[in-house]
């Protein structure tokens, strides 16, 4: 599959005329738990040439596709990804960290990477992914639930919990994440990751109070525990250097 996401990814910058500096996957393949029938999320920076960044017009900074094999592509122009990292989007600091990566321009992703730790900030991200993890409450506590619902809820309140403690970024493998729940969890999760590795999407899992109760615990300790985290370091001009280093 990497050749076909390479070649795709080529294709890009022909049609498009940008360079691709960054390609990794997302979602529930790089996060470790996916079903067999999961897409491949293909997330990609690019830059165009200087015309681009000199014009005065609005243009758009995305690019997306969608192909029959199950390749979902989005991909974000390098000023909007500089601007969203002086911002800790945690969405892309998870790109930037992801274990799973397609192509890489070295030199770029090594600044990128060293100012995301400086840009980080604690509570920026802990409200992505407490207001993530909201999103999938109701849903959870249904009495039948799809297993992609459970672990997007886990996956994210583990990150604020993690943030909350270790005052870092949280790992993107959820299995490095997993060990800051307590055992019963951890194992009751783990019985879960192999009936989703057997599964397609559509499956519906019977309630797990277990998985509840703790997802709504977890939610409350991140609640409580926003108050007083820091936000990351103004690295304006340090963005500017690495922005402009690009587009010459």
């Amino acid at each position: 599959m990497k050749d076909k996401i390479l070649e795709k990814l080529q294709q890009i910058e022909r049609e498009k005329g940008v360079e691709i500096l960054y390609a990794v996957e997302s979602g529930s393949r790089a996060w470790g738990f996916a079903s067999p029938d999961s897409d491949y999320d293909v997330r990609f920076i690019y830059k165009h040439d200087m015309n681009y960044y000199l014009s005065l017009w609005e243009q758009t900074d995305v690019i997306e596709f969608m192909t029959e094999d199950d390749l979902d592509g989005s991909g974000w122009d390098l000023r909007k990804t500089v601007r969203l990292l002086a911002k800790s989007n945690a969405p892309l600091l998870e790109w930037l960290f992801s274990p799973v990566v397609y192509f890489e321009n070295e030199a770029f992703v090594t600044q990128m990477r060293r100012l995301a730790q400086d840009c980080f900030s604690p509570v920026a991200c802990l409200h992505h992914y407490l207001g993530t993890t909201k999103n999938f409450m109701d849903v959870c506590q249904a009495e039948e639930v799809k297993l992609k619902s459970y672990f997007y809820a886990l996956r994210t309140a583990l990150a604020g919990k993690w943030i909350i403690e270790n005052n870092s970024f949280p790992p993107v493998d959820f299995m490095e994440l997993l060990p800051i729940a307590p055992q019963n969890i951890q194992e009751k999760v783990k019985e879960l990751m192999t009936i989703k590795a057997n599964q397609d999407e559509k499956y519906l899992h019977p309630k797990e109070v277990l998985i509840t109760d703790f997802l709504m615990e977890t939610v409350k300790f991140n609640q409580e525990n926003a108050v007083g985290l820091g936000s990351g370091k103004k690295m304006s001009v340090e963005l500017d250097g690495v922005f402009m280093g690009f587009i010459k």
